[in-house]
């Protein structure tokens, strides 16, 4: 996964990117939630490889995994 999710900060403000594109994880995950399926992102964005949603995926999922909620105002 970390050769595919990349960050520059000079491409998307530096969002994590999957690597030689200017797809973020965060599009990615919104194609993947508004019902696309792997296959069809594939098909739409051919330079896209079945890894690079996988890795997008798994990146996310690790970060949220770190991710503290803090209640403000209880």
């Amino acid at each position: 996964m970390e050769s595919r999710i990349v960050f520059n900060p000079e491409i998307l403000s530096g969002k994590p990117i999957v690597k030689g594109t200017r797809i973020s994880v965060e599009l990615i995950l919104e194609w993947l939630a508004s019902g696309m399926s792997t296959e069809e992102i594939v098909k739409e964005y051919p330079h896209l490889k079945r890894a690079d949603i996988l890795a997008a995926v798994t990146y996310a999922a690790k970060a949220l995994k770190h991710e503290e909620l803090v209640i403000i105002g209880k």
